[in-house]
Protein backbone atom coordinates (compact mmCIF):
# COMPACT_ATOMS: atom_id res chain seq x y z
CA UNK A 1 0.00 0.00 0.00
CA UNK A 2 1.46 3.40 -0.95
CA UNK A 3 2.44 5.57 2.00
CA UNK A 4 2.20 9.34 1.66
CA UNK A 5 4.66 11.70 3.26
CA UNK A 6 3.82 12.88 6.81
CA UNK A 7 1.42 15.75 7.14
CA UNK A 8 2.87 19.21 7.27
CA UNK A 9 3.14 20.43 10.85
CA UNK A 10 0.63 23.22 10.31
CA UNK A 11 -1.90 20.70 8.99
CA UNK A 12 -1.33 18.24 11.81
CA UNK A 13 -2.05 20.99 14.33
CA UNK A 14 -5.56 21.37 12.92
CA UNK A 15 -6.90 18.15 14.41
CA UNK A 16 -10.40 17.90 15.84
CA UNK A 17 -10.84 19.66 19.15
CA UNK A 18 -11.22 17.82 22.44
CA UNK A 19 -14.80 19.11 22.57
CA UNK A 20 -15.71 17.55 19.23
CA UNK A 21 -14.12 14.18 20.01
CA UNK A 22 -15.75 14.06 23.43
CA UNK A 23 -19.15 15.05 22.07
CA UNK A 24 -19.21 12.41 19.35
CA UNK A 25 -18.24 9.83 21.95
CA UNK A 26 -16.41 6.50 22.10
CA UNK A 27 -19.21 4.46 20.46
CA UNK A 28 -19.49 6.74 17.42
CA UNK A 29 -19.10 4.94 14.07
CA UNK A 30 -16.34 6.32 11.85
CA UNK A 31 -16.40 5.14 8.26
CA UNK A 32 -15.92 5.83 4.57
CA UNK A 33 -18.38 5.31 1.73
CA UNK A 34 -18.38 4.33 -1.95
CA UNK A 35 -20.89 3.08 -4.51
CA UNK A 36 -20.82 0.13 -6.88
CA UNK A 37 -20.97 1.78 -10.31
CA UNK A 38 -18.51 4.48 -9.31
CA UNK A 39 -15.68 2.15 -8.28
CA UNK A 40 -16.24 -1.49 -9.21
CA UNK A 41 -15.62 -1.68 -12.93
CA UNK A 42 -15.97 -5.17 -14.34
CA UNK A 43 -18.74 -4.09 -16.73
CA UNK A 44 -19.67 -6.98 -19.01
CA UNK A 45 -17.66 -9.43 -16.91
CA UNK A 46 -18.47 -12.19 -14.45
CA UNK A 47 -22.07 -12.52 -15.54
CA UNK A 48 -22.96 -8.92 -14.69
CA UNK A 49 -25.93 -7.59 -16.62
CA UNK A 50 -26.26 -4.18 -18.27
CA UNK A 51 -27.32 -1.27 -16.04
CA UNK A 52 -29.05 1.97 -16.93
CA UNK A 53 -25.76 3.75 -16.34
CA UNK A 54 -23.99 1.56 -18.89
CA UNK A 55 -26.62 2.56 -21.44
CA UNK A 56 -26.61 6.22 -20.38
CA UNK A 57 -22.81 6.46 -20.61
CA UNK A 58 -22.91 4.94 -24.10
CA UNK A 59 -25.27 7.70 -25.25
CA UNK A 60 -23.26 10.54 -26.87
CA UNK A 61 -23.29 13.81 -24.98
CA UNK A 62 -24.57 12.46 -21.67
CA UNK A 63 -21.28 12.11 -19.74
CA UNK A 64 -18.20 14.32 -19.80
CA UNK A 65 -15.57 13.02 -22.26
CA UNK A 66 -17.72 9.97 -22.93
CA UNK A 67 -16.47 8.43 -19.67
CA UNK A 68 -18.10 5.39 -18.10
CA UNK A 69 -17.78 3.02 -15.16
CA UNK A 70 -16.46 0.20 -17.37
CA UNK A 71 -13.19 0.04 -15.43
CA UNK A 72 -13.59 2.82 -12.84
CA UNK A 73 -11.30 1.99 -9.88
CA UNK A 74 -11.17 -1.75 -10.76
CA UNK A 75 -12.49 -2.47 -7.28
CA UNK A 76 -13.80 -5.90 -8.33
CA UNK A 77 -10.15 -6.98 -8.58
CA UNK A 78 -8.47 -4.58 -6.13
CA UNK A 79 -10.90 -4.79 -3.22
CA UNK A 80 -8.35 -6.32 -0.80
CA UNK A 81 -6.06 -3.31 -1.28
CA UNK A 82 -9.00 -0.94 -0.83
CA UNK A 83 -10.12 -2.64 2.38
CA UNK A 84 -6.52 -2.46 3.62
CA UNK A 85 -6.63 1.30 3.07
CA UNK A 86 -9.78 1.61 5.14
CA UNK A 87 -8.28 -0.45 7.95
CA UNK A 88 -4.96 1.41 7.87
CA UNK A 89 -6.81 4.74 8.02
CA UNK A 90 -8.25 3.78 11.39
CA UNK A 91 -11.84 3.63 10.17
CA UNK A 92 -14.12 1.06 11.75
CA UNK A 93 -16.82 0.86 9.07
CA UNK A 94 -17.28 0.74 5.31
CA UNK A 95 -20.47 1.76 3.53
CA UNK A 96 -20.68 0.14 0.09
CA UNK A 97 -23.45 -0.60 -2.38
CA UNK A 98 -24.45 -3.77 -4.18
CA UNK A 99 -24.76 -3.64 -7.97
CA UNK A 100 -28.18 -5.14 -8.66
CA UNK A 101 -27.24 -6.23 -12.23
CA UNK A 102 -24.13 -7.97 -10.91
CA UNK A 103 -26.17 -10.33 -8.75
CA UNK A 104 -29.41 -10.50 -10.80
CA UNK A 105 -28.52 -9.56 -14.38
CA UNK A 106 -32.05 -8.90 -15.62
CA UNK A 107 -33.53 -7.74 -12.31
CA UNK A 108 -36.09 -10.52 -12.41
CA UNK A 109 -37.60 -9.20 -15.65
CA UNK A 110 -36.64 -12.38 -17.52
CA UNK A 111 -35.28 -15.84 -16.88
CA UNK A 112 -31.61 -15.03 -16.19
CA UNK A 113 -31.88 -15.88 -12.51
CA UNK A 114 -29.23 -15.13 -9.92
CA UNK A 115 -25.55 -14.78 -10.82
CA UNK A 116 -23.44 -16.96 -8.54
CA UNK A 117 -20.23 -15.17 -9.50
CA UNK A 118 -21.66 -11.79 -8.55
CA UNK A 119 -23.08 -13.10 -5.31
CA UNK A 120 -19.71 -14.65 -4.54
CA UNK A 121 -17.98 -11.30 -5.03
CA UNK A 122 -20.07 -9.68 -2.30
CA UNK A 123 -19.57 -12.70 -0.04
CA UNK A 124 -15.81 -12.24 -0.34
CA UNK A 125 -16.05 -8.48 0.08
CA UNK A 126 -18.10 -8.70 3.28
CA UNK A 127 -15.91 -11.47 4.69
CA UNK A 128 -12.86 -9.36 3.86
CA UNK A 129 -14.28 -6.49 5.90
CA UNK A 130 -14.97 -8.72 8.87
CA UNK A 131 -11.47 -10.19 8.70
CA UNK A 132 -10.08 -6.65 9.00
CA UNK A 133 -12.39 -5.64 11.84
CA UNK A 134 -14.52 -3.40 9.60
CA UNK A 135 -18.29 -3.18 10.06
CA UNK A 136 -20.10 -3.70 6.70
CA UNK A 137 -22.87 -1.20 5.98
CA UNK A 138 -24.56 -2.18 2.71
CA UNK A 139 -26.85 -0.23 0.40
CA UNK A 140 -29.08 -2.15 -2.00
CA UNK A 141 -29.61 0.56 -4.62
CA UNK A 142 -27.21 3.31 -5.65
CA UNK A 143 -28.82 4.05 -9.03
CA UNK A 144 -27.60 1.14 -11.20
CA UNK A 145 -30.96 -0.35 -12.18
CA UNK A 146 -30.76 -3.42 -14.45
CA UNK A 147 -31.41 -2.19 -18.00
CA UNK A 148 -33.82 -5.09 -18.53
CA UNK A 149 -36.16 -3.49 -15.99
CA UNK A 150 -35.75 -0.07 -17.59
CA UNK A 151 -36.75 -1.59 -20.92
CA UNK A 152 -40.20 -2.33 -19.45
CA UNK A 153 -40.63 1.07 -17.78
CA UNK A 154 -38.14 1.08 -14.92
CA UNK A 155 -39.21 2.94 -11.80
CA UNK A 156 -42.24 4.46 -13.52
CA UNK A 157 -44.02 1.08 -13.33
CA UNK A 158 -45.22 -0.46 -10.09
CA UNK A 159 -43.87 -3.92 -10.83
CA UNK A 160 -40.30 -2.65 -10.38
CA UNK A 161 -41.06 -2.02 -6.71
CA UNK A 162 -41.90 -5.70 -6.24
CA UNK A 163 -38.83 -6.80 -8.20
CA UNK A 164 -36.76 -4.66 -5.85
CA UNK A 165 -38.34 -6.26 -2.79
CA UNK A 166 -37.50 -9.71 -4.16
CA UNK A 167 -33.90 -8.62 -4.76
CA UNK A 168 -33.70 -7.12 -1.26
CA UNK A 169 -34.94 -10.32 0.34
CA UNK A 170 -32.38 -12.41 -1.55
CA UNK A 171 -29.50 -10.16 -0.53
CA UNK A 172 -30.74 -9.99 3.05
CA UNK A 173 -30.82 -13.76 3.29
CA UNK A 174 -27.36 -13.96 1.72
CA UNK A 175 -25.54 -11.25 3.66
CA UNK A 176 -27.78 -10.01 6.46
CA UNK A 177 -26.23 -12.03 9.28
CA UNK A 178 -22.86 -10.40 8.53
CA UNK A 179 -23.97 -6.79 8.06
CA UNK A 180 -23.89 -3.92 10.54
CA UNK A 181 -26.74 -2.22 8.63
CA UNK A 182 -28.65 -2.47 5.38
CA UNK A 183 -30.11 0.52 3.52
CA UNK A 184 -32.68 0.15 0.79
CA UNK A 185 -32.01 3.24 -1.32
CA UNK A 186 -29.37 5.90 -1.63
CA UNK A 187 -30.77 9.34 -2.42
CA UNK A 188 -34.11 8.60 -4.12
CA UNK A 189 -34.25 12.35 -4.84
CA UNK A 190 -31.45 11.88 -7.38
CA UNK A 191 -33.12 8.92 -9.06
CA UNK A 192 -36.45 10.75 -9.30
CA UNK A 193 -35.36 14.34 -9.99
CA UNK A 194 -32.04 14.06 -11.82
CA UNK A 195 -32.99 10.84 -13.57
CA UNK A 196 -36.60 11.58 -14.55
CA UNK A 197 -37.16 15.36 -14.41
CA UNK A 198 -33.94 17.13 -15.45
CA UNK A 199 -32.43 14.25 -17.46
CA UNK A 200 -29.00 14.86 -15.94
CA UNK A 201 -28.66 11.26 -14.69
CA UNK A 202 -29.72 7.88 -16.04
CA UNK A 203 -32.15 7.07 -17.54
CA UNK A 204 -32.24 10.67 -18.77
CA UNK A 205 -35.99 11.36 -18.76
CA UNK A 206 -37.51 14.86 -18.54
CA UNK A 207 -41.11 14.42 -17.42
CA UNK A 208 -42.69 15.66 -14.20
CA UNK A 209 -45.28 12.91 -14.18
CA UNK A 210 -42.57 10.26 -14.55
CA UNK A 211 -40.65 11.95 -11.74
CA UNK A 212 -43.62 11.88 -9.38
CA UNK A 213 -44.45 8.26 -10.14
CA UNK A 214 -40.81 7.23 -9.83
CA UNK A 215 -40.51 8.86 -6.42
CA UNK A 216 -43.61 7.00 -5.24
CA UNK A 217 -42.44 3.64 -6.53
CA UNK A 218 -39.00 4.13 -5.01
CA UNK A 219 -40.57 4.76 -1.60
CA UNK A 220 -43.04 1.91 -2.11
CA UNK A 221 -40.17 -0.43 -2.99
CA UNK A 222 -38.45 0.61 0.23
CA UNK A 223 -41.50 -0.29 2.29
CA UNK A 224 -42.01 -3.60 0.50
CA UNK A 225 -38.33 -4.42 0.92
CA UNK A 226 -38.39 -3.75 4.68
CA UNK A 227 -41.43 -5.99 5.01
CA UNK A 228 -39.74 -8.76 3.03
CA UNK A 229 -36.46 -8.47 4.93
CA UNK A 230 -38.12 -8.61 8.32
CA UNK A 231 -40.34 -11.51 7.26
CA UNK A 232 -37.18 -13.35 6.18
CA UNK A 233 -35.69 -12.88 9.66
CA UNK A 234 -33.00 -10.37 8.68
CA UNK A 235 -32.02 -8.87 12.00
CA UNK A 236 -29.44 -6.19 11.14
CA UNK A 237 -30.64 -2.56 11.39
CA UNK A 238 -32.68 -1.54 8.33
CA UNK A 239 -33.06 1.98 6.96
CA UNK A 240 -32.82 4.32 4.00
CA UNK A 241 -30.42 7.09 2.95
CA UNK A 242 -31.74 10.53 1.91
CA UNK A 243 -29.79 13.47 0.55
CA UNK A 244 -30.92 16.61 2.34
CA UNK A 245 -30.06 20.27 2.68
CA UNK A 246 -30.93 23.10 4.99
CA UNK A 247 -32.75 25.99 3.32
CA UNK A 248 -31.82 29.67 3.60
CA UNK A 249 -34.01 32.51 2.35
CA UNK A 250 -31.95 35.33 0.89
CA UNK A 251 -33.99 37.89 2.85
CA UNK A 252 -37.11 38.32 4.96
CA UNK A 253 -39.09 39.10 1.81
CA UNK A 254 -42.13 36.76 1.82
CA UNK A 255 -41.27 35.70 -1.74
CA UNK A 256 -37.83 34.50 -0.60
CA UNK A 257 -39.23 32.79 2.48
CA UNK A 258 -41.88 31.00 0.44
CA UNK A 259 -39.32 29.92 -2.15
CA UNK A 260 -37.05 28.52 0.55
CA UNK A 261 -39.91 26.51 2.04
CA UNK A 262 -41.01 25.19 -1.35
CA UNK A 263 -37.51 24.07 -2.28
CA UNK A 264 -37.05 22.46 1.14
CA UNK A 265 -40.36 20.64 0.67
CA UNK A 266 -39.24 19.41 -2.75
CA UNK A 267 -35.89 18.12 -1.61
CA UNK A 268 -36.42 17.04 2.00
CA UNK A 269 -40.09 16.78 2.94
CA UNK A 270 -41.22 15.06 -0.30
CA UNK A 271 -39.19 12.00 0.71
CA UNK A 272 -39.02 12.03 4.51
CA UNK A 273 -42.68 12.73 5.24
CA UNK A 274 -44.05 9.65 3.44
CA UNK A 275 -41.54 7.61 5.45
CA UNK A 276 -42.28 9.16 8.84
CA UNK A 277 -45.76 10.66 8.49
CA UNK A 278 -47.36 8.65 5.69
CA UNK A 279 -48.10 11.64 3.44
CA UNK A 280 -46.68 13.88 0.72
CA UNK A 281 -46.32 17.61 1.53
CA UNK A 282 -48.60 19.79 -0.63
CA UNK A 283 -46.07 22.61 -0.30
CA UNK A 284 -43.82 20.82 -2.81
CA UNK A 285 -46.35 21.80 -5.51
CA UNK A 286 -45.59 18.74 -7.61
CA UNK A 287 -47.99 16.43 -9.39
CA UNK A 288 -49.53 13.86 -7.06
CA UNK A 289 -48.40 10.35 -8.00
CA UNK A 290 -50.90 7.61 -8.69
CA UNK A 291 -51.39 5.52 -5.55
CA UNK A 292 -53.31 2.50 -4.37
CA UNK A 293 -55.11 2.25 -1.08
CA UNK A 294 -52.64 1.26 1.62
CA UNK A 295 -49.54 2.50 -0.21
CA UNK A 296 -48.65 5.14 2.36
CA UNK A 297 -48.91 2.63 5.20
CA UNK A 298 -46.58 0.32 3.25
CA UNK A 299 -44.08 3.14 2.78
CA UNK A 300 -44.13 4.20 6.44
CA UNK A 301 -42.49 1.03 7.78
CA UNK A 302 -40.57 1.52 11.05
CA UNK A 303 -36.98 2.61 10.44
CA UNK A 304 -34.10 1.34 12.55
CA UNK A 305 -32.01 4.28 11.35
CA UNK A 306 -32.02 7.17 8.90
CA UNK A 307 -29.00 7.90 6.72
CA UNK A 308 -28.43 11.57 5.88
CA UNK A 309 -26.19 12.73 3.03
CA UNK A 310 -25.25 16.41 3.29
CA UNK A 311 -23.13 18.50 0.92
CA UNK A 312 -24.50 22.03 0.77
CA UNK A 313 -27.53 24.20 1.53
CA UNK A 314 -30.48 25.40 -0.52
CA UNK A 315 -30.15 29.12 -1.19
CA UNK A 316 -33.47 30.73 -2.11
CA UNK A 317 -33.64 34.14 -3.74
CA UNK A 318 -36.68 35.20 -5.76
CA UNK A 319 -34.47 37.88 -7.34
CA UNK A 320 -31.72 35.45 -8.30
CA UNK A 321 -29.19 36.89 -5.85
CA UNK A 322 -26.15 34.64 -5.29
CA UNK A 323 -25.36 33.10 -1.91
CA UNK A 324 -22.63 34.98 0.02
CA UNK A 325 -20.37 31.88 0.13
CA UNK A 326 -18.08 32.92 3.00
CA UNK A 327 -16.38 29.49 2.99
CA UNK A 328 -16.00 29.29 -0.78
CA UNK A 329 -17.17 26.54 -3.12
CA UNK A 330 -16.08 23.02 -3.98
CA UNK A 331 -14.82 21.87 -7.37
CA UNK A 332 -18.45 20.97 -8.17
CA UNK A 333 -19.37 24.64 -7.68
CA UNK A 334 -21.33 23.80 -4.52
CA UNK A 335 -21.24 26.31 -1.70
CA UNK A 336 -19.35 25.14 1.39
CA UNK A 337 -21.75 25.77 4.24
CA UNK A 338 -20.86 23.66 7.32
CA UNK A 339 -23.44 25.17 9.68
CA UNK A 340 -26.13 23.97 7.29
CA UNK A 341 -25.51 20.43 8.56
CA UNK A 342 -26.41 21.32 12.13
CA UNK A 343 -29.29 23.53 10.93
CA UNK A 344 -30.70 20.63 8.92
CA UNK A 345 -30.36 18.09 11.72
CA UNK A 346 -31.90 20.37 14.31
CA UNK A 347 -34.87 21.14 12.06
CA UNK A 348 -35.43 17.43 11.41
CA UNK A 349 -35.14 16.77 15.14
CA UNK A 350 -37.74 19.47 15.83
CA UNK A 351 -40.18 18.49 13.08
CA UNK A 352 -40.21 14.70 13.37
CA UNK A 353 -39.75 11.81 15.71
CA UNK A 354 -36.50 10.60 14.19
CA UNK A 355 -34.90 7.18 14.44
CA UNK A 356 -31.15 7.13 15.15
CA UNK A 357 -29.29 9.10 12.47
CA UNK A 358 -26.04 8.40 10.64
CA UNK A 359 -24.33 10.87 8.33
CA UNK A 360 -23.82 8.46 5.46
CA UNK A 361 -22.12 10.86 3.04
CA UNK A 362 -20.28 14.15 3.45
CA UNK A 363 -17.31 15.41 1.48
CA UNK A 364 -16.05 17.68 -1.27
CA UNK A 365 -14.61 17.59 -4.76
CA UNK A 366 -11.20 19.20 -4.98
CA UNK A 367 -8.76 19.52 -7.95
CA UNK A 368 -6.18 17.20 -6.34
CA UNK A 369 -2.90 16.03 -7.81
CA UNK A 370 0.07 13.99 -6.63
CA UNK A 371 3.01 16.22 -5.74
CA UNK A 372 6.30 14.57 -4.75
CA UNK A 373 4.52 11.48 -3.51
CA UNK A 374 1.74 13.16 -1.55
CA UNK A 375 -1.55 14.87 -2.28
CA UNK A 376 -1.93 18.14 -0.34
CA UNK A 377 -5.65 18.86 0.08
CA UNK A 378 -5.91 21.30 2.96
CA UNK A 379 -9.26 22.55 1.64
CA UNK A 380 -10.76 19.09 2.21
CA UNK A 381 -9.27 18.91 5.71
CA UNK A 382 -10.89 22.24 6.55
CA UNK A 383 -14.18 21.02 5.06
CA UNK A 384 -14.16 17.81 7.09
CA UNK A 385 -13.17 19.53 10.33
CA UNK A 386 -15.85 22.20 10.02
CA UNK A 387 -18.59 19.70 9.21
CA UNK A 388 -17.59 17.43 12.09
CA UNK A 389 -17.75 20.45 14.39
CA UNK A 390 -21.27 21.15 13.11
CA UNK A 391 -22.15 17.50 13.69
CA UNK A 392 -20.94 17.71 17.28
CA UNK A 393 -23.08 20.83 17.77
CA UNK A 394 -26.17 18.93 16.60
CA UNK A 395 -25.40 15.95 18.82
CA UNK A 396 -24.89 18.23 21.83
CA UNK A 397 -28.32 19.75 21.09
CA UNK A 398 -30.02 16.37 21.34
CA UNK A 399 -29.91 14.76 17.88
CA UNK A 400 -29.34 10.99 18.19
CA UNK A 401 -26.30 10.73 15.93
CA UNK A 402 -24.58 7.37 15.64
CA UNK A 403 -21.96 7.71 12.91
CA UNK A 404 -20.20 9.56 10.10
CA UNK A 405 -19.07 8.23 6.71
CA UNK A 406 -16.76 10.41 4.65
CA UNK A 407 -17.44 10.55 0.93
CA UNK A 408 -15.48 9.06 -0.57
CA UNK A 409 -12.77 6.52 0.08
CA UNK A 410 -11.51 6.78 -3.49
CA UNK A 411 -11.54 9.23 -6.35
CA UNK A 412 -14.04 7.65 -8.73
CA UNK A 413 -16.48 7.96 -11.61
CA UNK A 414 -18.56 11.01 -10.74
CA UNK A 415 -21.67 10.33 -12.82
CA UNK A 416 -22.24 12.89 -15.60
CA UNK A 417 -18.97 14.63 -14.63
CA UNK A 418 -17.03 11.50 -15.60
CA UNK A 419 -13.58 11.36 -14.04
CA UNK A 420 -13.20 15.13 -13.88
CA UNK A 421 -14.10 15.52 -10.18
CA UNK A 422 -12.20 14.02 -7.25
CA UNK A 423 -14.00 13.40 -3.95
CA UNK A 424 -11.67 10.76 -2.50
CA UNK A 425 -9.56 10.63 0.61
CA UNK A 426 -7.34 8.48 -1.60
CA UNK A 427 -6.11 9.65 -5.01
CA UNK A 428 -6.55 7.22 -7.89
CA UNK A 429 -4.41 7.36 -11.03
CA UNK A 430 -6.94 5.93 -13.46
CA UNK A 431 -4.28 4.92 -16.01
CA UNK A 432 -2.27 2.83 -13.54
CA UNK A 433 -4.82 2.29 -10.74
CA UNK A 434 -2.18 3.41 -8.21
CA UNK A 435 -3.76 4.59 -4.96
CA UNK A 436 -2.11 7.47 -3.07
CA UNK A 437 -3.57 8.49 0.32
CA UNK A 438 -4.14 12.23 0.45
CA UNK A 439 -3.31 14.53 3.35
CA UNK A 440 -7.00 14.40 4.31
CA UNK A 441 -6.69 10.62 4.71
CA UNK A 442 -3.68 11.13 6.99
CA UNK A 443 -5.59 13.80 8.91
CA UNK A 444 -8.48 11.43 9.52
CA UNK A 445 -6.00 8.71 10.43
CA UNK A 446 -4.41 10.92 13.09
CA UNK A 447 -7.80 11.93 14.50
CA UNK A 448 -8.98 8.34 14.72
CA UNK A 449 -5.72 7.29 16.35
CA UNK A 450 -6.36 9.96 18.98
CA UNK A 451 -9.95 8.77 19.43
CA UNK A 452 -8.78 5.19 19.98
CA UNK A 453 -6.15 6.31 22.47
CA UNK A 454 -8.76 8.20 24.43
CA UNK A 455 -11.11 5.21 24.40
CA UNK A 456 -8.29 3.00 25.65
CA UNK A 457 -7.40 5.48 28.39
CA UNK A 458 -11.00 5.73 29.65
CA UNK A 459 -11.62 2.01 29.33
CA UNK A 460 -14.68 2.60 27.15
CA UNK A 461 -15.65 -0.17 24.75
Amino acid sequence: MPIASPLAETTAQRLLSDRVRACLGPDFVWGVATSSYQIEGGVGQGGRGESIWDRFCATPGKVRNGDSGRIACDHVNRWPEDLDLIQAGGFGAYRFSIAWPRVQPDGGAGSAGWNSEGLGFYDRLVDGMLERGLAPHATLYHWDLPQALQDVGGWTVRETAQRFADYAEQMGRRLGDRLASLSTHNEPWCTAILGHLTGQFAPGWTDEGAMAQTSHHLLLSHGLALQALRAAGVSCPLGIVLNMSSASAASDDPADVRLAEREYARMVRWFIEPLLLGRYPPEAEWLAPMQREGDMALIAQPLDFLGVNYYTRIWASSQGLPAPRPHGVTDMGWEIYPSGLSELLLRLHSDYRLPPVMITENGMANPDSVQAGRVPDLARIDYLRQHLEALADAKAAGVDLRGYFAWSLLDNFEWDSGYGKRFGLVHVDYATQVRTPKDSYRWMQQNLKQVKQEVGTTGAS
